[in-house]
């Protein structure tokens, strides 16, 4: 009987139109496809401290200031949008029956369209639609995508579009926006009154905007807030005290205190995204008000530019990333404000001379104070120089690394070999040697290769946490690789998503240990810039660097927590007098670390006790007169006994060397004596007063000297020079020739002590000296010397 009926009502046309009627906007709604996404993923881009606050923000690509949606919706807005704009939202399907009457009531009665009757889910959809022209159609279609909203969003998430995506005035979009635009603060921070102002916005936004209309926009707020108190979220006297506050004004800057990193950000694909850094929120405003207010001293010499970067070590994480600085928070001026220093390549200068100290120690070629030749050098047309242009003859290797001496660490390069550094190097981080190790030589060391402060940073931080994890550290035996266990020397961090450290370690922590301990001594005897006052105040292993031309100054520092990392100069390269790293960047360091805890006790003993020559660090020999003990590992210790110290055969007065053949061995007197080659000597005994040259052989016994001699051929003794001067008017070369008995030998050429260059075979040497008297030295290479004065004429 039910079958025949429901037969009869399908071959009814009345009833196929009612059918039709009901259907077709079901299919609608199920098979239309809301927009996908729902809203344009067109965000600004945020950068935030390692505990959630904003250090920073970059507009939307399409010019909106629209923040990533967050979480959640803060419990203030929620009650106050919803008492303002859909008091029954958790109550209603996507549509409002009672507000959709009253509407349509509203607009026949108006004539014209006056309100929608929208609830919050038909606005969400209405602005995922692009707001689209008010029409009926149009209305009646986003109704039904409304309830298809509602069927696969829950009412949570509907709010959550809402509030993260309606506009609030200008280019002002979502409450995170909205929030830090025009109070200058997040959204979970806002008080009643604040969470109000900002609720009435969204439905009128160009008629309240903020800063006009403020009679319209206070009398919203104020209505708002007594529904507040009417519902009970806040009491009577509360809403009055929150109606006497003022209103928004004028959109307020947002914080701007990592600028480079959230550029950096951006260029490595997180633009529109929340980047959650790993900085220290208060730190790093510490730091870059340092940078910036240090920027404007140096400014005065025409140095423009500053960076600045704080690693924990223990992590690889950064703690403070300031990039470059903008003194007087003037963003802009045309100095090169906007480049990222810390990612830029520039030349270290000295700053690898810890790492081949290192690796040196680790390859057994070298004992922590062991002597490094100190003259003058060429090399395949490579002639160093000390900064302060001196000679020390022989210097002890940590304290050439801490007085930065660049002759003797190319010594050691040219026995250690540039090949092997390069892949060292490469090894711990320096990613930047990108070029054959035959590219750079031996000016790899003085800065040869270009790096960055973000590299370097990297490679001493993980020094430094190579050491930190050192397990087992033995006590009175040998050193073994078993007791070592490695860790990473890169990638720092700076964002939390970043991938864990490596475990490659590359140099063995007694090696690093010693390279600290010559660290915590840096000093530059030939400048006097109060750096000792710093280091004695806070103890920290430091290195400072200044690249050629005074165009870079560095100083890298640390301790057994934090690294500081430090550049100053100009992005343009431009060099300036003065620009060096223990002037112009070790500063700003002590005063970042001023900021830091941490200490610096890296003096903790490895492998045995051996005995230990001090005159030239080295194993004791059975001639060394004064030792001292040290705890080394065996891997150091091969081959390493003194050989400075000789036995010497001396005739009764111990006034001349002899031997059998000329002196009679009952009557010899054997004495131990520390002897350098003999340019070291010559040089040496400039620094050490107490230094003794061995005694002259006795004459009878002159063929056991086998020193040659050498004659100046110009200038004669009392020769007056004259200077020519060239065609172009600028002075030429006057030319001084010397004749040795062996050709062959080098001589060492001096112009009033200061070290010129040296000749072989044909001994000629062009000058152009001030006019006046000069005292002209030649030394050869078995430590005879030549005196001779002249005169220029003017």
């Amino acid at each position: 009987m039910a079958g025949s009926v429901l037969i009869n009502l399908l071959q009814r046309k009345w009833f196929k139109w009612m059918v039709a009627l009901f259907t077709l906007p079901l299919s609608l709604i199920l098979f239309y496809p809301l927009p996908s996404p729902l809203f344009p993923k067109k965000y600004a881009t945020l950068l935030q401290s390692s505990d959630g606050q904003l250090l920073g923000a970059r507009i939307s690509s399409d010019g909106q200031w629209r923040f990533p949606p967050a979480d959640s919706v803060p419990q203030k807005f929620e009650a106050a949008i919803l008492l303002f704009e859909d008091e029954y939202f958790h109550y209603h399907p996507g549509i409002n029956p009672v507000s959709l009457g009253r509407a349509v009531w509203q607009n026949i009665r108006s004539g014209k369209i006056v309100s929608g009757g929208s609830t919050l889910t038909m606005q969400t959809v209405r602005m995922a639609l692009e707001n689209q022209e008010r029409t009926y159609s149009q209305k009646i279609w986003e109704l039904l995508l409304s309830i298809k909203l509602e069927l696969f969003y829950s009412k949570e998430e509907i709010l959550q579009l809402y509030t993260y995506h309606a506009p609030f005035g200008g280019n002002v979009v979502g409450l995170s926006a909205a929030s830090w635009r025009y109070f200058g603060r997040p959204p979970y921070q806002l008080s009643w009154a604040e969470t109000a102002a900002l609720a009435v916005l969204p439905n009128s936004p160009s008629s309240v905007f903020p800063g006009k209309n403020e009679i319209t926009f206070r009398h919203k707020r104020d209505a708002l807030l007594d529904k507040l108190s009417a519902k009970g979220c806040l009491t009577s006297d509360e809403a009055l005290l929150a109606k006497a506050e003022p209103l928004p004004g004028k959109v307020k800057p947002l914080p701007n205190d990592a600028f480079h990193l959230l550029q950096r950000a951006e260029k490595d694909g997180l633009a529109g995204t929340i980047v959650q850094s790993t900085l220290d929120f208060a730190l790093q405003r510490h730091v870059k008000e340092k940078t910036d207010r240090y920027s404007e001293q140096l400014a005065y010499n025409e140095i423009h530019n500053a960076a600045a970067i704080v690693i924990d070590i223990a992590s690889g994480e950064t703690l403070a990333y300031v990039g470059n600085s903008f003194p007087n928070g003037d963003e802009t001026n045309n100095h090169g404000q906007f480049v990222d220093v810390i990612t830029a390549r520039r030349s270290p200068g000295s700053l690898l001379k810890p790492f081949l100290y290192a690796a040196a120690l680790d390859d057994g070629i070298l004992l922590p104070k062991e002597l490094l030749p100190d003259i003058p050098l060429f090399y395949r047309g490579f002639a160093p120089q000390n900064f302060d242009k001196k000679y020390r003859g022989a210097v002890a290797a940590d304290e050439a690394l801490a007085s930065s001496l660049n002759v003797p660490f190319v010594f050691l390069l040219r026995e250690y070999g540039y090949e092997k550094l390069h892949q060292k190097l490469q090894q711990i981080g320096m990613r930047s040697l990108d070029k054959p190790a035959n590219h750079y030589g031996l000016s790899l060391i003085l800065g040869g290769a270009e790096s960055t402060l973000w590299e370097l940073s990297g490679m001493f931080a993980g020094m430094a946490r190579a050491l930190n994890n050192f397990q087992d550290r033995p006590y009175n035996k040998g050193y073994s690789t078993a007791d070592y266990r490695p860790n990473s020397y890169l990638p720092l961090k700076t964002t939390k998503q970043e991938g864990d450290l490596e475990t490659n370690g590359f140099l063995a922590a007694p090696s690093i240990l010693y390279a600290f301990q010559a660290m915590q001594q840096l000093r530059r005897p030939e400048e006097m810039s109060g750096a000792e006052m710093y280091g004695s105040y806070r103890p920290i292993a430091w290195k400072t660097g200044t690249s050629h031309g005074f165009r870079d100054a560095w100083a890298i520092g640390l301790n057994d927590r934090y690294l500081v990392g430090v550049w100053v100069g100009n992005a343009d390269s431009e060099g300036r007098p003065g620009l060096t790293g223990i002037r112009s960047a070790s500063p700003l360091m002590f005063s970042i670390f001023e900021l830091l805890g941490g200490d610096a006790t890296f003096d903790e003993p490895f492998g045995k006790m051996v005995s230990i020559c001090k005159e030239s660090g080295l194993l004791a020999g059975e001639y060394c007169t004064e030792t001292t003990g040290s705890n080394l590992p065996d891997y150091m210790l091969q081959g390493k006994r003194c050989t400075y110290h000789h036995l010497l055969h001396l005739d009764q007065a111990e006034k001349h060397q002899v031997s059998s053949a000329c002196y009679a061995v009952d009557k010899m007197h054997s004495k131990p004596w520390f002897v350098l080659p003999a340019v070291q000597a010559w040089y040496y005994k400039q620094y050490h007063a107490n230094y003794k040259e061995p005694p002259p052989f006795l004459s009878s016994c002159a063929e056991q000297n086998t020193n040659g001699f050498m004659e100046l051929i110009y200038p004669r003794e009392f020769t007056k020079v004259y200077v020519p001067v060239e065609q172009d008017g600028k002075p030429g070369l006057a030319i001084f020739e010397a004749a040795h008995r062996n050709p062959a030998s080098t001589i060492y050429w001096h112009l009033d002590e200061v070290y010129v260059g040296s000749t072989n075979f044909i001994h000629q040497m062009g000058f152009h000296p001030e006019p006046g008297p000069h005292m002209l030295t030649l030394v050869d290479e078995e430590g005879n010397e030549l005196k001779q004065g002249f005169e220029v004429l003017r």
